[in-house]
């Protein structure tokens, strides 16, 4: 929302698989990994469009330490009727909602996107 073009945060092997599902949808321009001999630090570079909008205006954490939310494959919910995005963690790595209904898994719901 400050219309940042970048954006650094610590690095993590679930951080990197929802970048790469934020990627592939087109939230994102695009991520990097830089070492710096600790955690890492991952840099996001941010879309926007031709006005100056963000594309993400919206995003949710679902699943929290304290109350951890699970689904069945054929229990992942839509977001904004198919215009948002899902992001979950199953035994098959950090999935949209899309990718775990085709692949018939379930799992851990972590943030929805739109």
């Amino acid at each position: 929302m400050a219309q940042h073009k970048k954006v650094d945060v610590p690095s993590s092997k679930i951080r990197e698989g929802i970048a790469e599902q934020l990627k592939s949808y087109g939230y994102i321009k695009n991520y990097t990994v830089v070492d710096d001999g600790k955690q890492g630090v991952m840099r996001l570079y941010l879309r926007y469009n031709e006005k100056g909008q963000s594309a993400i205006t919206h995003i949710e954490r679902l699943s929290k330490p304290s109350c951890r939310q699970y689904v069945k494959a054929s229990q992942v919910p839509p977001v904004l009727s198919g215009y948002g995005l899902l992001v979950l963690s199953t035994n098959q790595g950090i999935l949209s909602g899309e990718q775990a209904k085709e692949k018939n898994v379930g799992g851990e719901l972590l943030c929805r996107i739109w």
